[in-house]
């Protein structure tokens, strides 16, 4: 008799083990001649050498199919003891598996074109109005590079540009004041990543979302990093995140040109460093549409009735200005 002891470090425990130990417990039955116990990501078996090769391969097998889907169901559990192939999932577009299993994958051209564009660049802009799915897309590419080691950490970040409440004026310490601005980035990887596995890269610093100021001073290696909201930075912020990228690394940056919630007179870096980049090797750009928002229907009517607006004003504006400079002439 030996004692074998397999790690299951790269999925998260509840997903392998199931709801009540049901999948545990049907691989316990499966193996009925082993003694088996589990604790945290650590599995302990007890038995003849050659049953317990056996189990540990198939564990292992169980837990990178487990990695991958983000699932792990009694049909597969079975088919995988059995030395059988598991049915094939359709992997056709599917960027990562989500939260039980859920497909992640690209839904308009353009959303496409982002996971196209993000692969042959280190550098990346997306730009496009609210509900595009700009920055889900870009969360669910550094999730994917995380789970390949593409990249040995994800880093996302925020300008926390007031618009409306003073920071100084909500409840709390500085975290508390900070995290409602990245509320939007922990939602997604919420989306993405099991409960537990992300409070672990969390606590570890895995994956970091921090606000755009306390990225100065640092150099970002085996990242992939992720700027939101980023034409809410100003000519300084951008350039300086922009010069924090190392090596085997890569950034997207997201932003919508039509929100700007800086003060008039402060000139968005984004808009600049577009101007200033355009056409530099391994910088990338994507630029989405109304036809490209995936969220509520009537999203894209607001957006279209916005423009609208603007377009009205925009030309009262000049009819206004036109008939004052005919009357001074």
């Amino acid at each position: 008799m030996i004692e074998r002891i397999v790690i299951i470090d790269n999925v998260d425990p509840l997903c392998f083990y199931g709801v009540n130990n049901a999948n545990m417990q049907l691989i316990k039955n499966l193996f009925p001649k082993l003694r088996i116990s589990a604790r945290g990501s650590v599995i302990r078996v007890i038995g003849e050498e050659r049953e317990t090769a056996d189990f540990e391969a198939r564990i292992k097998e169980l837990s990178a199919y487990a990695e991958q889907y983000n699932r792990l169901s009694e049909d597969v559990i079975l088919d995988i003891v059995k030395g059988e192939a598991p049915k094939e999932q359709k992997n056709d577009g599917v960027i990562i598996y989500g939260i039980n299993g859920k497909p992640i994958s690209a839904r308009t051209p353009n959303q496409q074109a982002l996971v196209e564009t993000f692969g042959a660049n280190d550098l990346t802009f997306a730009l496009g109005p609210a509900g595009t799915g700009k920055t889900y897309i870009a969360i669910a590419l550094a999730v994917r590079a995380l789970k390949n080691r593409e990249a040995r950490k994800i880093i996302l970040s925020r300008p926390a540009v007031e618009a409306g409440e003073k920071l100084g004026f909500l409840p709390g310490d500085m975290k508390d004041k900070i995290d409602p601005y990245l509320q939007p980035l922990y939602d997604a990887l919420e989306d993405m990543i099991p409960a537990m596995k992300l409070k672990e890269y969390m606590e570890t610093k895995v994956i970091q979302i921090a606000p755009l100021a306390f990225m100065r001073g640092r150099t970002l290696n085996d990242a992939i990093i992720v700027l939101d909201e980023a034409q809410n930075t100003t000519v300084h912020q951008i350039k300086m995140f922009l010069t924090r990228l190392g090596m085997n690394a890569k950034m997207i940056v997201t932003g919508d040109v039509t929100q700007i919630d800086l003060p008039r007179s402060t000139q968005s870096g984004l808009v600049q460093a577009l101007r200033i980049l355009d056409g530099v090797p391994g910088v990338g750009r994507v630029e989405f549409g109304k036809k490209d928002i995936v969220r509520h229907s009537l999203v894209q009517r607001i957006v279209e009735a916005y423009e609208r607006f603007d377009r009205a004003e925009k030309a009262a504006a000049e009819a206004s200005r036109a008939a004052a400079d005919s009357h001074t002439e």
